[in-house]
């Protein structure tokens, strides 16, 4: 009784206008109501929405769910972008309805993709010239983790085999060819193009390999492929 009370006074004092909760609270409209009008105020307008529940079916909360919070989606690192688009999906759910967070992931790969270059840059902690080659990211963790491992590349050395592309890269490279041009040329003969992605970022994932070399200074790229050979 005295959690009713207090919510209703609050309510007053504060000047509310329009009480938005839960549809577990439906159940003491009727009550708050009654309390409000007894006390010479006129009730609030009250709006209840179904709940998040997590995968067990319950009320979401940090006790059933890894993921229960915005903070926690921020430190998955989904962006805000994904976050507002899929509660605007969700509108005001009259039932409830369980937190997708497959759906949340993938709204992360199109925020991610559709985010301005020098924000998506921020996000990683890297300069602009990676934004094109973070696009991939499945969240701004995965962006972050690309930008470091072009930025700092494992060392690698590559077996003989490897030369011939990597030299005609340089040659290329050299002679001002740019990233696509240069995938293209390498493909057309046959190049090893795995061997390359070594070289340069020292693994065999990552994204889009022409948009690693335009991310790289011609005179960074030439360093890197003549340390792995």
């Amino acid at each position: 009784p005295t959690y009713h009370l207090a919510s209703v006074v609050d309510d007053h004092d504060f000047g509310i206008t329009h009480v938005v909760r839960g549809a577990d609270h439906r159940a003491n409209t009727e009550l708050q109501q009654e309390l409000t009008r007894a006390l010479g105020f006129e009730p609030p307008e009250y709006v209840h929405h179904g709940l998040l529940l997590g995968e067990d079916g319950k009320k979401l909360s940090k006790r059933n769910s890894p993921i229960a919070t915005i903070a926690d989606l921020r430190e998955a690192g989904i962006p805000a972008a994904a976050v507002r688009a899929y509660l605007e999906e969700l509108g005001e759910p009259a039932h409830d309805v369980h937190l997708d967070l497959p759906r949340i992931r993938r709204l992360a790969i199109d925020a991610i993709a559709s985010m301005p270059d020098e924000e998506l840059a921020g996000h990683a902690d890297a300069p602009i010239e990676l934004a094109r080659a973070l696009r991939g990211a499945r969240d701004l963790l995965e962006a972050r983790e690309t930008a470091k491992a072009i930025l700092e590349p494992v060392p690698v050395t590559l077996p003989a085999e490897a030369r011939p592309t990597l030299e005609r890269f340089a040659e290329l490279r050299a002679n001002g060819l740019d990233g696509k041009e240069i995938v293209r040329e390498l493909k057309a003969v046959g190049g090893d193009l795995k061997a390359l992605r070594l070289a340069l970022t020292g693994a065999e994932r990552g994204p889009e390999l022409w948009t690693v070399i335009a991310a790289l200074s011609p005179d960074e790229a030439l360093r890197r492929v003549n340390a792995a050979l």
